[in-house]
């Protein structure tokens, strides 16, 4: 018989081993999987990162958006990007983010760093610049007054078109450990991105000015037209690519006459603009050679435009202000346009809502209709497009409204302060460009 302790058979040496081990290899696995997990997070914000960089137009947007997102991904206390002038040896701008309003208007006195200490490094060397202790570089400088004491410092250059563009600084983790290096990979890959970011940003703003410049090129320069005043602007739309078709124009004619246009033609894009000037150009010539109402005139410039090829449907007013009597007589006819907006000497605001009629381009049988009103001395008439008034998210009575509380409460101002309040402070959305012509007549 086999007793209980002979049947038992002993436990090998080495299982206790065996435990460790794969405790231990577990142990490796678990921090591998962390190191994924933060890994694959740092690349998920860095992607969200980039996209929120690309949203921005604005340069300055932009460049404090690329240091405002480098602090949120190695969550820095304080960022810095300073950017460099036309030499490459000084900063001409620096943006800041996490100073303290009484740390800025410390700085603020001081006034731009002057590259000195270990910013002055960077833009010597710019290669990735990682500092467990700011004050044992041999670079340092110390800091001016009002500086908070920085101890921890990664620094990556930027770059545009292959030139250095500046030098993105960070500094002070917020769980005060230094700079590692994922902290440095990923702020290198974020500057590859803003380099991008920078160059669409400027190549936008270089798209903006030059289409604002040729479409004022295509738009008139006021004459004299004594006895009045007159004074015009226009604004254009908010995206850079979007050329607009809108104009204004004013004829002097003999006898104390005026002539007045505004319109804007369907579109945004080169042929809307070429379509614009030639419209302009056919209704000038028309209304030099004839003395006919504002309404015959429109006819025969809708029948003029037919024989264009690619016409575009256009909206506008036109009017005559003629003398009469004590004051002036204002005969308009429109197509399809937005009513103008006239200011009484008692500074009453009253639109000049009459038959619109169709816009030029869409029927020329049509009869178009004139309208009258007596204008007593020192009236102003404000003739606009309808891109300072549109706005999806509001009625349009709404915003004829606003503009009409604008205009009233500044119609003693200088017309050319006066047209500038009304483009400065629309109603409208700006995602349309605007045009404005204002004239007032002689006082009594």
């Amino acid at each position: 018989m086999v007793t209980e302790r002979e049947g038992r058979r002993p436990r090998p040496a080495h299982v206790p081993d065996l435990h460790l081990r794969l405790r231990s290899e577990l142990g490796r696995i678990d921090e591998q999987l962390r190191a994924l997990l933060s890994s694959m997070d740092r690349l998920q914000g860095l992607l969200d990162a980039v996209v929120a960089i690309s949203r921005e137009v604005e340069l300055p947007a932009v460049l404090h958006r690329i240091v405002t997102t480098a602090m949120d991904l190695v969550g820095a206390r304080y960022g810095a990007l300073g950017v460099l002038d036309e030499s490459g040896e000084r900063l001409e701008e620096f943006v800041t983010a996490g100073l303290s309003e009484q740390e800025r208007d410390a700085l603020a006195e001081v006034g731009l760093p002057r590259g000195l200490g270990v910013l002055g490094h960077l833009i010597r060397y710019p290669q990735p610049l990682r500092l467990d202790d700011i004050r044992a570089h041999p670079s340092s400088a110390g800091f001016p007054a009002g500086h908070p004491r920085l101890h921890t410092l990664l620094g990556v250059a930027i770059s545009v078109r292959g030139e250095i563009y500046g030098d993105l600084y960070l500094s002070e983790r917020d769980d005060g450990q230094p700079f590692d290096v994922h902290d440095e990979n990923v702020v290198i890959a974020l500057a590859s991105a803003a380099g991008i970011a920078i160059e669409r940003v400027r190549l936008f703003e270089r798209i903006r000015v030059g289409a604002e410049q040729f479409q004022r090129l295509l738009l008139p320069t006021l004459p004299d037209l004594r006895p009045f005043t007159a004074a015009a602007i226009y604004r254009p739309a908010a995206e850079p690519s979007q050329l607009g078709g809108d104009w204004y124009d004013a004829i002097p004619l003999p006898g104390n006459v005026v002539v007045v246009v505004i319109g804007d033609v369907v579109g945004h894009d080169l042929q809307a603009a070429a379509a614009m000037a030639a419209t302009r150009n056919m209704l000038r010539a028309l209304v030099l050679d004839r003395s006919q109402p504002p309404g015959a005139v429109l006819t025969q410039l809708d029948r003029s435009l037919e024989t264009i090829a690619n016409n575009r449907v256009t909206t506008t007013a036109l009017a005559r202000i003629e003398p009469e009597g004590p004051g002036w007589r204002l005969r308009w006819s429109t197509a399809g346009h937005v009513p103008p907006l006239l200011l009484t000497p008692d500074r009453r605001a009253v639109y000049l809502v009459g038959e619109p009629g169709l816009p030029l381009g869409v029927d020329t049988g049509l009869a178009r209709p004139d309208h009258s009103r007596f204008l007593p001395p020192d009236s102003t008439v404000v003739f606009f497009t309808d891109g300072l008034i549109e706005n999806p998210d509001r009625p349009i009575d709404k915003s004829l409204d606003e503009l009409a509380d604008l205009a009233v409460a500044h119609a003693v101002v200088p017309l050319a302060d006066f047209v500038r309040v009304l483009a400065d402070h629309h109603p409208s959305d700006g995602h349309d460009d605007m045009a404005i012509l204002a004239l007032r007549t002689p006082p009594a």
